[in-house]
């Protein structure tokens, strides 16, 4: 039987509540309640990486946390991400080409702007260490490498933005 709860959360810097079967996924709230489709769905178990998202500013995967978890938190989508400009990371991915196919990018961003912010500064071995937990099935990771070093480089101001 399904039991149905009120969840009332700040995405995207907006509060929002809706009562919700009390199982539900925070992917499955952020897609199907409030539409933001940023967060994809790619494996279900948490080894993709493509549902990632901030909880409190931490970098989470989607598919793995109830949306009721995020009762009175805060979460950020990649809907969330850019102002009147472009986030700096996600310019950097466009600069650097890293992207293909797309479906990864918007975990992947995510979790790129938690890693630059959070292990600062980087080594391409050490980037790629943090990236372990996101899957691009089409770029090789170079390119992603490349503008996770140059995105962590703008966030903090850096003048050498060349990678």
């Amino acid at each position: 039987m399904t039991r149905d709860a009120p969840l009332t959360l700040t995405v995207n810097g907006r509060e929002v509540s809706r009562t919700i079967p009390a199982q539900m996924l925070l992917v499955e709230f952020l897609r199907e309640e409030l539409r933001l489709t940023g967060p994809h769905v790619g494996c279900d178990t948490t080894q993709c990486g493509c549902c990632a998202v901030h909880l409190d500013g931490q970098v989470v995967k989607a598919c793995t946390v109830l949306a009721m978890q995020a009762q009175g938190h805060v979460v950020q989508t990649i809907e969330g991400m850019a102002g009147a400009t472009l986030h700096p990371m996600q310019q950097a991915f466009i600069d650097h080409h890293a992207l293909q196919c797309g479906y990864c990018t918007p975990g992947m961003i995510m979790t790129c702007i938690a890693v630059a912010r959070d292990h600062a500064p980087l080594t391409e071995a050490e980037a790629r260490r943090q990236l372990e937990g996101n899957i691009c099935r089409c770029t090789g990771y170079n390119n992603i490498v490349a503008a996770l070093l140059d995105g962590q480089a703008r966030m903090q101001g850096g003048d050498d933005v060349s990678v």
